[in-house]
């Protein structure tokens, strides 16, 4: 299979999307994309944003042996996760997804394989079923062979939200509580098991199981409820979450939990120019980092540490963090998901964590370092 080829494929799967959309219907084969005017097939797409809404544009690499590794991670894995990447940068802003775009980067001796092609296939089962899922249509993109022996996917997602509405990093205040979502934790405690099961040699070829696949196929509510038991693999953007806040007018600010609760919220402190102190006893920790153990763990008691460490600095698990006045009644769950309020901001530039036992120490961020790839 080369190059056209594969276009081709694309386009059939996808491209009925755009032509679709132009219609008067508005209807295409995996469900609703009025945002779409024209799509794959031309030098350009034509998106429709909705009327009083501004464009939100989003990108992100995923880059073979920093992002993922072909041996660890399932083809669907890394389609599903590249897409979920942008899609939590729309939900921390309340956005709701337009359009996505996809430039891929291929070894040039993997479309002449049944293995590699078969690879790229399930990649796209990933993808699209989770652009399925939010209705987001695929409106082109580029295609190249990849300089090396790795596979590169960039994703750009457009998206909108009321004019002058859209939730920011920097609209914090003072006094503001602190909320997350979900559980904290889950996804690197989940990585930590797939490197050691590798390490172990005890892992064959990454698949996917066939439920979980048909699953996909049918949008069944049982396979979705499978996947999220995987948020290393399968991570869920928040998108329903962040569209309810900024609806509702409940959050002051908002950020996406990609690199780590430590970093991220330095983050929005900084922008922001506040402090925060959050209690380790309220973080909700997810059941897979609760049952994490450090290599050097002697005793189970060393657990709890190994959870916490996880949920503050292990990154990837891509719920959001949001600060909402304090008289404000945030319900304990939006779309289906857990709220947990676990601090407060305050004056100054100082982020502290309070222990069980209410001892204060200084939180630095521990998250991820793009340039380093390290904590």
């Amino acid at each position: 299979m080369g190059e056209l080829e594969l276009i081709e494929r694309i386009r059939s799967e996808w491209g009925a999307a755009g032509r679709a959309a132009a219609g008067a219907t508005g209807r295409a084969s995996h469900g609703l994309a009025p945002s779409v005017a024209l799509g794959i097939g031309d030098d350009c797409a034509i998106l429709r944003p909705p009327r009083g809404h501004e464009i939100l544009v989003t990108t992100d690499f995923t880059l073979e042996g920093r992002h993922f590794r072909r041996d660890w991670h399932p083809a669907e894995s890394v389609g599903h996760r590249a897409l979920a990447r942008g899609l939590s940068d729309l939900a921390a802003m309340g956005a709701r997804p337009l359009a996505v775009f996809l430039s891929l980067a291929l070894p040039g001796e993997m479309l002449s394989t049944r293995a590699g092609r078969l690879w790229v296939d399930r990649f796209f089962t990933g993808l699209r079923a989770l652009a399925d899922l939010h209705r987001v249509p695929l409106a082109g993109g580029d295609t190249a062979e990849s300089p090396c022996d790795l596979v590169l996917a960039d994703i750009v997602l457009i998206g909108s939200a009321p004019a002058g509405r859209a939730l920011r990093r920097s609209t914090a205040r003072p006094g503001d509580a602190l909320y997350v979502t979900g559980a904290l934790g889950g996804a690197a405690a989940e990585l930590a098991a797939i490197e050691h099961r590798a390490t172990k040699r005890q892992m064959g070829a990454p698949s996917i199981p066939r439920s979980w696949r048909n699953g996909w196929e049918t949008s069944s509510k049982s396979a979705s409820d499978q996947l999220t038991a995987h948020p290393q693999l399968f991570p869920q953007p928040r998108l329903a979450v962040g569209q309810e806040l900024l609806r509702r007018r409940l959050a002051t600010a908002a950020i996406d939990l990609s690199d780590g609760l430590s970093t991220d919220l330095a983050h929005l402190c900084r922008e922001s120019g506040v402090g925060a102190q959050i209690s380790s006893a309220a973080l909700p920790i997810h059941p897979l980092a609760m049952q994490a153990r450090d290599a050097q763990a002697n005793h189970a008691a060393d657990a709890p540490n190994r959870a916490l460490e996880l949920a503050l600095n292990g990154g990837e698990d891509y719920e959001l963090l949001f600060s909402a006045p304090p008289t404000t009644q945030i319900p304990r769950t939006l779309a289906g998901v857990r709220i947990t309020r676990i601090g407060s901001l305050v004056r100054g530039s100082s982020i502290s964590l309070l222990d069980s036992a209410g001892r204060r120490s200084p939180l630095q961020p521990g998250g991820w370092e793009h340039f380093t790839g390290k904590h």
